[in-house]
């Protein structure tokens, strides 16, 4: 199961990368990410969106070297480390996503942020 988990995890993640790319190149679905607050993210945002994107990368390759499906490129006890941690911050998403002022992030964003803390503590047990 933790090989499924992984895979749906990388999935997920590539979705959301494809999502952030989008706010990156200016497409106007600003509502659902960031707070919402703009139809359209200004630089500043757009840059975040990038390191989101760079950040999914270490994050998704984490879930497959704890389901063992590529090798780990740190020690076994560091990936499981970092797996809680990454846990941790999918659970803080799902609160921040649901406090969100803006009501399409907090109905799409914070079900996609659970299932990714779900998927995230599933493996870190396994």
């Amino acid at each position: 199961m933790e090989q499924l988990y992984a895979i749906l995890a990388c999935i997920i993640l590539g979705l959301l990368a494809i999502f952030q790319l989008a706010l990156v190149a200016g497409a106007p679905i600003g509502r659902f990410a960031w707070g919402g607050q703009h139809e359209v993210l200004p630089r500043k945002l757009r840059i975040g969106s990038i390191v989101s994107i760079l950040l999914y990368v270490p994050f998704g390759y984490t879930a497959l070297a704890k389901a063992g499906l590529v090798p780990a490129l740190i020690s076994q006890p560091f990936t499981d480390v970092f797996m809680w941690v990454l846990t941790a911050y999918f659970t803080l998403g799902v609160g921040m996503n649901a406090i969100s002022r803006s009501k399409p992030e907090r109905l799409v964003m914070t079900p996609v942020a659970l299932v990714l803390a779900v998927l995230f503590l599933l493996l870190s047990l396994g």
